[in-house]
C-alpha cells in the first residue's frame, strides 16, 4: 500500500467540479502554449510599434492563460485533485512546479519590452533585443516540458 493515498474526486468537492477544474487547467495549458508559440514566430530582429502591440495583447493572452493555469493547478493541489500529500510528496510535481515558476520569471523581460515599445507611430520600427527571442524561446521549452512531467505523475512516478 502506498504511503500516499489519492482520495477520490467524488468524495472531495463532487466529480463534477473535479473534472471542470481539470478542464480549466487542461485548456490554460493549450492556450498557455499557444501564445508562447505565437509571440516566438511572430518576433522579429526589428518590427513596427503596431506589430509590437499586436504582441502585447497576445502576452496578455499569455499572462491571463497563465494566471488560470496556476489558479486552477493549486485549486487541485488543495482541494479538488489528489490532496495536498499527493502533490506535496512527488518530487516529478516540485519539478513540474519549478518548470513553471521559471517559465513565469522569463516572460517577465519579454513582457516589460512590448508594454515600453508599443506606443507610438504605428509605423515607426523598433529594434527587438536578442534577449527577448531568447527568452520566449526558453520559456517555450519549459512549457512545453511541463506536459511531460504531467505524463510521468499520472504513471505513478516519484511516488514514494
Amino acid at each position: 500500500m502506498p504511503l500516499v493515498q489519492a482520495r477520490p474526486a467524488s468524495r472531495n468537492k463532487g466529480i463534477g467540479m473535479d473534472i471542470a477544474v481539470r478542464y480549466i487547467h487542461f485548456i490554460s495549458m493549450f492556450l498557455l502554449c499557444g501564445s508562447i508559440l505565437m509571440e516566438s514566430t511572430l518576433l522579429r530582429k526589428e518590427m513596427k510599434r503596431r506589430e509590437i502591440a499586436r504582441l502585447a495583447l497576445i502576452d496578455m493572452l499569455l499572462g491571463m492563460s497563465a494566471i488560470t493555469a496556476l489558479s486552477s493547478g493549486l485549486l487541485l493541489w488543495f482541494g479538488f485533485g489528489k490532496g495536498f500529500a499527493f502533490y506535496a510528496a512527488n518530487p516529478v510535481f516540485h519539478v513540474k512546479l519549478t518548470a513553471f515558476l521559471v517559465a513565469a520569471l522569463l516572460s517577465i523581460y519579454p513582457t516589460v519590452f512590448f508594454l515600453r515599445r508599443r506606443k507610438g507611430k504605428g509605423d515607426e520600427l523598433v529594434s527587438v533585443p536578442f534577449r527577448v527571442g531568447l527568452f520566449i524561446k526558453l520559456e517555450l521549452a519549459l512549457v512545453l516540458l511541463i506536459p511531460l512531467f504531467a505524463v510521468i505523475m499520472a504513471k505513478g512516478h516519484g511516488l514514494p
